[in-house]
C-alpha cells in the first residue's frame, strides 16, 4: 500500500506497518524524551499512530494533537485515537504542521512538539522549524528523531521520501538559528549502522521487512539500549535532539 500526501513525500505503508511493530525501539526513543515533555503535545506526521498510543500510556499529558498530512492514514489515525483513552484530550488533525498551528494555537500554545522520522521528509526543514519555534509556549521544546549520516543514505531512503539524512552537528545548528537552546542531543543506535549499510548500501536493497524489523526490535534493541544508556556513541544510525524555545 502507497499513500502519497499532499506536501509530495510519499508514505509507504509495508514500512509503517513493519515499524509500527518495532515497540522496544518506540519505548527507547520515549524513554529519552519523557523527562522533557510537557502537558500539551503535538505530534506532527503521527502515521498509523504508534508512537502516539506509547505517550497516551506513558505520560501523563492533558492535550495530544495529532498532526498527518496523508488522507488515507489520517482516517487509519483517527479511528485508533478514537479508542485511546478520554484523557488526554486528544485531537486530529489532516493537514501538514503549519496548516495545523492556528487551529491547536486557537486552544492554547503546546509545550512540546514531537517529529519522529519525520524532518526528513519536509523540504524546508529551516522554514518547519522556525514555525514549531513560533508555535511553542515559552521555553516550549521540541523533540527530534532522525535518519543521521549522508553515507548511508541509499535506494530505501530514496523511496520512502528521505530528501536528507542529518549529521548531528548540522541539526543543532539548525535549531539554534530558528532560536532555540539545545538540552540533549546524541547520535543513537550504534549498532543498526553496520546492517544498515550492508543492506541499503552494499546490497542496494529498498525494502524493509517486518520480520527482520521484529527480529532486531526483540533482540538487538534492548542490549543496544542498555549499552547506549552507559557509553554516549560518537556516532548512530539516527540522531535524538530535544532543544528548548529560549
Amino acid at each position: 500500500m502507497t499513500i502519497s500526501c499532499e506536501n509530495g513525500f510519499t508514505y509507504t505503508g509495508r514500512e509503517l506497518e513493519a515499524m509500527s511493530e518495532a515497540s522496544n525501539y518506540h519505548r527507547w526513543i520515549l524513554q529519552i524524551f519523557a523527562p522533557y515533555l510537557g502537558r500539551h503535545l503535538v505530534e506532527v506526521g503521527a502515521g498509523l499512530g504508534s508512537f502516539s498510543e506509547l505517550i497516551v500510556s506513558n505520560h501523563a499529558c492533558e492535550t495530544l494533537s495529532l498532526v498527518e498530512p496523508s488522507g488515507e492514514m489520517y482516517q487509519q489515525l483517527d479511528l485508533r485515537a478514537r479508542r485511546m483513552p478520554t484523557m488526554p484530550r486528544v485531537q486530529v488533525y489532516h493537514a501538514s504542521f503549519p496548516e495545523a498551528a492556528p487551529l491547536i494555537t486557537a486552544c492554547g500554545s503546546p509545550d512540546s512538539i514531537i517529529y519522529v522520522n519525520v524532518l526528513e521528509h519536509i523540504e524546508d526543514d529551516k522554514a518547519e522549524l522556525e514555525a514549531v519555534y513560533r508555535v511553542l509556549s515559552d521555553h516550549g521544546r521540541v523533540f527530534l528523531f532522525v535518519p543521521a549520516l549522508a553515507w548511508l543514505y541509499g535506494a530505501f531512503d530514496e523511496r520512502v521520501g528521505h530528501l536528507r539524512r542529518y549529521g548531528k552537528d548540522e541539526l543543532e545548528e539548525k535549531l539554534r538559528r530558528a532560536g532555540f537552546q539545545i538540552i540533549v542531543s546524541a547520535y543513537f543506535d550504534l549498532v543498526g549502522i553496520a546492517p544498515w549499510w550492508i543492506k541499503y548500501r552494499l546490497l542496494k536493497s529498498a525494502t524493509l521487512e517486518p520480520a527482520g524489523v521484529k527480529f532486531y526490535d526483540r533482540f538487538i534493541v534492548p542490549a543496544a539500549r542498555r549499552f547506549e544508556s552507559v557509553i554516549k556513541p560518537p556516532i548512530g544510525k539516527n540522531v535524538i535532539i530535544v532543544a528548548e524555545k529560549r
